[in-house]
């Protein structure tokens, strides 16, 4: 696996794949690597000829600095399980070489980031499109990956996608579970003992949401999965919202949108934990 940490190396290394006509896939990460990034490894290989990963903590979507200073950085024990992967390139520059001058630039997406996770993390996206734009055009791929946990992450850039042309296709894969139900994250590293072993009611909480969507109102079943995760004193609930998962808007009736999400962020301690389930249609 070959592994570059300079912009201009990426920059002239995958226009060299591009000259040879090869198709890349290309899966962003913050590193902390899981089974559910390494997924995104698996299907970029399985649709592309060359995959490149890139690790990279952005600071600028950080909107809490002990949180930035406390995301796991464990660059060389991902590189061993990207390589392990079959992946090709790892991509892993520095905060000042990516910000060697301060964007002015900002994003507005709009409604799609005035609910959920941009209503709590304030200028979260812009930062999240900022650096998501500057890797698309560094490293150019044919196919960007991933996951269906990050949904409003997902959306927005499927915004700027649209907006700014990329050329490009986004794939969103689903969840990647562990066998109790908690989705898979890098931040459940820092939950203790104790919070590890609460953290599937999040899971929980959003089954019990989903169960009785099919027999109550919306807001009645929204009550009930809240009571249910206030019976857990260890979680700290942020949101659990049910959306219409292409605008994110709020619904009051299941039935008024093609595809209906069902969102949540929670902290256990100073962790703090997202997760997601789509409705059938």
């Amino acid at each position: 696996m070959l592994q570059l940490s300079s912009l201009s190396d990426i920059r002239q290394h995958t226009e060299k794949l591009r000259r040879e006509s090869l198709k890349i896939g290309f899966v962003p990460t913050m590193g902390a690597l899981h089974q559910g990034h390494l997924s995104l490894i698996k299907a970029a290989k399985s649709q592309n000829d060359i995959t490149v990963c890139s690790i990279f903590v952005n600071p600028t979507q950080f909107n809490n600095a002990e949180d930035y200073r406390l995301y796991p950085r464990l660059l060389e024990n991902d590189a061993l399980l990207l390589a392990e992967a079959g992946c090709d390139v790892l991509f892993a520059p520095s905060a000042e070489e990516m910000y060697a001058q301060k964007a002015k630039l900002s994003f507005d997406f709009g409604d799609l980031e005035r609910v959920m996770e941009g209503a709590h993390r304030p200028g979260h996206f812009n930062g999240v499109a900022t650096v998501v734009s500057k890797l698309f055009h560094l490293v150019k791929p044919h196919q960007a990956f991933f996951g269906q946990k990050d949904l409003q992450q997902f959306a927005i850039i499927q915004q700027m996608v649209q907006d700014l042309s990329f050329d490009l296709e986004l794939v969103c894969y689903p969840i990647i579970r562990e066998a109790d139900g908690l989705a898979m994250s890098s931040r459940n590293r820092r939950l203790t003992p104790e919070q590890r072993a609460v953290a599937p009611r999040l899971y929980e909480g959003l089954q019990l949401l989903q169960a009785r969507l099919r027999e109550v109102p919306v807001a009645q079943a929204q009550q009930e999965a809240v009571a249910f995760l206030g019976t857990f004193p260890e979680v700290r609930l942020e949101y659990l919202e049910v959306v219409d998962a292409h605008t994110l808007q709020p619904v009051q009736e299941i039935s008024s949108a093609p595809r209906v999400a069902l969102c949540l962020a929670a902290f256990l301690g100073e962790v703090r934990l997202i997760d997601n389930l789509l409705l059938q249609p």
